[in-house]
């Protein structure tokens, strides 16, 4: 009774910490929500107050909508981005779940090889990135980007889905396998959806870099027809006048998307997360 209470009360406290530490980081999107449908004026001169009747200026959105072609900046995004995430989580599953099920001679090494991309930046090798995409003809096209996220992508994947895949139950699976299951059913039937928290984090971890980035759009798809909404939303920014109402509408639509995803993946997440601390 004692290890129960004490167990349960770890747990809320996990989920105390958590639910304090996403309104922290939710406050700042409250700020560029309220400040993206208000006049530059109130923008600077009360960037704190929520907007009024004489505030409220919806001139940012409109001028998102008429420039450009956000609409298309922002499919490219969500493209790449659902892409990306679902050969993360795809290929990072089944390499974690070969490391933990299989022994063989060079287990250890293998793990620690998809592991250097942890430890190792993906920019370092950006212009062999580069030469390697413009051999390949895929320079201005998504796959680059959605390769090169996925690369990006996979050692944290094994990393901590490999973990997980351990905690799986032997017995389980050797009874799975007496009925006559493929391993290829084993992982997608039994060992997939029970790693689906640790799974769900990987997923908000790694999409949240991939939607903000700017670096390999600008070098890889730099094109009109390509470019993802961070590169696209730098038409507003200019080296000596910044257009701060359609940034901050940018940024409002931007977000929406990474917000609407965590939520889903929110509950998952925090299971995902807090299953140490209930042990």
């Amino acid at each position: 009774m004692t290890s129960a209470r004490a167990n349960m009360g770890r747990s809320a406290a996990a989920h105390a910490i958590l639910i304090a530490y996403t309104v922290l980081a939710l406050y700042p999107v409250f700020l560029i929500l309220i400040n993206s449908v208000k006049g530059r004026r109130a923008i600077f001169n009360d960037p704190l107050s929520l907007p009024t009747a004489e505030t409220f200026d919806p001139i940012g959105f409109q001028t998102v909508l008429e420039q450009g072609n956000f609409l298309l900046y922002f499919q490219n995004s969500l493209i790449v981005t659902v892409a990306s995430l679902f050969f993360v989580l795809l290929f990072g599953a089944m390499a974690a779940f070969a490391l933990a099920e299989y022994r063989f001679r060079g287990n250890l090494l293998m793990a620690l090889y998809l592991a250097l991309g942890i430890m190792i930046p993906i920019r370092l090798g950006t212009v062999a990135i580069l030469e390697i995409m413009v051999a390949a003809g895929l320079v201005n096209t998504l796959t680059s980007l959605v390769l090169v996220y996925t690369a990006q992508g996979l050692p944290l994947a094994v990393f901590i889905l490999s973990e997980f895949m351990r905690q799986v139950s032997d017995d389980l699976k050797n009874a799975a396998r007496i009925d006559g299951l493929s391993e290829y059913r084993i992982f997608f039937t039994i060992a997939l959806p029970l790693v689906r928290p640790a799974m769900a984090t990987v997923a908000v971890f790694t999409m949240i870099p991939i939607w903000n980035d700017l670096w390999f759009p600008l070098i890889l798809a730099p094109g009109e027809a390509t470019k993802t909404l961070t590169l696209g939303s730098q038409i507003f920014l200019g080296q000596y006048v910044t257009d701060w109402n359609a940034v901050l509408a940018a940024l409002s639509l931007a977000i929406f998307p990474v917000v609407v995803l965590y939520l889903i993946f929110s509950r998952q997440l925090i299971r995902g997360i807090t299953k140490g601390a209930v042990k």
